[in-house]
């Protein structure tokens, strides 16, 4: 209720309300302004400013509601204690659920992994998928990869890696640079770290150094199919020091990229503890430095595997990708398979390396290919065996042009199997060059020789041996040595038309 009183002041500016306050009642006074208010007709100005105070009907009603006020504020803490649930996420026990239910989850994934044959105990600390279909998903792709259980208990760790954040990325850059999808399973067998790695802040610097290094960008991908552990080295580390000793010892600045890219191996050879021992040690064999410089060392295997360190020098002058490779595995299966198809023994196996090292390399297709030639020609299993021993290099030959040459054997030379298991190297002559003119002449003058003594020596030899009267049976070509000052010339071109393509498909 508003009580407005007005006094006998003429024209007044404005109108004062006085309120009288109950003794109760204390609150601020607000001065509103009020357009106009009613007012006796002989004061038209209206009232510009009057005093609003609130009416004793509202100010009576306030101590009760304070009161309520008051008293709902001491009840709401009780109420609010009553309400809060043991299970709120702010409380001890929420925590301690929550742990419990991350502990739960892991035993489930360990249950899993434990279920499908992999051990988990070098897990622990490792961030995991929290539930079992996601770690099943994650199996189930390195599955798709190759990578078998054993491969997985090999490198446990690879479960860490997440499908789309590392382990995808990680092969699509492999890919873009040319890394064949069949080496994946290798690659990742032999570097599953890789799939750890950041491909802008790991992989790409690696993969700019070796391009620095004058490798071509067409060979990168056979470099890393050759090495992965490549990837994985510090830039100024071990690999910068073997490129200077290399440089050091006298390869040129020039042929580093190719000496890289054949045995890319040499950038994680630490220089004090193992190229510069070994360059040293071979050196003592009488393998000039620069030779050593492209080899890795398997020396201790071919010794292993009945190769006699008195012919170490020629074999690895002859084919240094020999200590360049994983000789391991390729000595080990290559014996088993010749052993299995030609039954040949573990001391005669030392022997065929010594003769074409390059056998390590070759593929179970050719080999089988080449002993059925020999079969299907009349020989024996034995007999193909020490034909074999004697000269390995018939296994690497041109089927057809071996086919050929036997033809010729046969039909004008008539002559008896024997004398081809005594001298198998009969079919690494040329059969338009070297052989029927040959046997033309001896024919034309009624001698008879070996097959060793016809074919066994240069042209120049040959043509003298023709002026003799008889033919001295003893006399012979001694058994060619290998010239280690070869390594030192430059590479030249060479026919390889009697030969087919015997190293196996590794890299193609």
């Amino acid at each position: 209720m508003k009580i407005a009183s007005y006094a006998g002041v003429a024209k007044p500016g404005f109108l004062l309300v006085h309120y009288e306050f109950p003794a109760f009642a204390f609150h601020r006074n607000q001065l509103i302004s009020i357009p106009s208010i009613c007012a006796p007709s002989k004061y038209k100005k209206p009232c510009s400013l009057v005093m609003k105070l609130h009416s004793s009907a509202v100010s009576r009603s306030r101590p009760s509601t304070t009161f309520e006020t008051s008293s709902s504020k001491q009840d709401r803490p009780n109420r609010e204690r009553k309400e809060v649930s043991p299970s709120s996420f702010y409380t001890h026990p929420s925590l301690l659920q929550m742990k419990n239910e991350r502990i739960a989850n892991r035993a489930h994934v360990y249950e899993f992994l434990n279920g499908i044959g992999v051990v988990p105990d070098e897990l622990d600390g490792l961030e995991l998928p929290v539930t079992v279909d996601v770690m099943r998903e994650r199996v189930e792709f390195l599955h798709k990869l190759g990578l078998t259980v054993e491969d997985i208990n090999n490198y446990p760790l690879v479960l860490g890696c997440s499908v789309k954040k590392n382990i995808v990325p990680v092969l699509d850059y492999l890919g873009k640079l040319g890394v064949r999808k069949s080496t994946f399973t290798e690659f990742l067998r032999r570097y599953p770290q890789v799939l750890h790695a950041s491909v802008v802040v790991d992989l790409a610097p690696v993969v700019k150094y070796l391009q620095g290094m004058d490798i071509k960008p067409s060979d990168i991908p056979r470099v890393l199919e050759k090495y992965p552990e490549v990837l994985g080295f510090k830039l100024e580390g071990t690999m910068s020091t073997s490129v200077a000793y290399l440089v050091g010892i006298g390869v040129a600045r020039r042929e580093i990229g190719g000496v890289l890219t054949r045995y890319p191996e040499i950038l994680g050879m630490r220089v004090g503890r193992i190229i510069k021992p070994f360059v040293e040690y071979l050196g003592s064999l009488g393998i000039p430095s620069l030779a050593v410089a492209r080899v890795k060392p398997n020396v201790k295997l071919l010794l292993e595997y009945n190769v006699r360190q008195t012919s170490l020098a020629a074999v690895v002058a002859q084919y240094p990708e020999i200590i360049g490779i994983d000789l391991e595995k390729k000595l080990l299966s290559q014996q088993e398979f010749l052993g299995s198809i030609i039954e040949l023994s573990a001391e005669e196996f030392g022997r065929v390396i010594e003769k074409m090292p390059q056998i390590v390399s070759l593929s179970d297709k050719a080999i089988v290919r080449h002993v059925d030639l020999l079969k299907g020609c009349g020989f024996s299993v034995e007999q193909v065996r020490k034909m074999v021993v004697g000269c390995p290099q018939l296994l690497a030959l041109n089927v057809d042009i071996m086919k050929q040459s036997f033809d010729y054997f046969k039909s004008a030379m008539s002559r008896p199997l024997d004398d081809l298991v005594a001298f198998p190297a009969y079919f690494t002559y040329g059969l338009e060059s070297t052989v029927r003119p040959r046997h033309k002449m001896i024919a034309k003058k009624g001698l008879k020789c070996s097959l060793a003594w016809l074919l066994n020596c240069s042209d120049e030899k040959f043509e003298e041996r023709m002026k003799y009267d008889s033919i001295e049976m003893d006399e012979g070509e001694a058994d060619s040595s290998f010239d280690m000052n070869s390594l030192m010339k430059p590479n030249v071109e060479e026919s390889d038309s009697e030969y087919e393509d015997y190293v196996d498909d590794e890299f193609e």
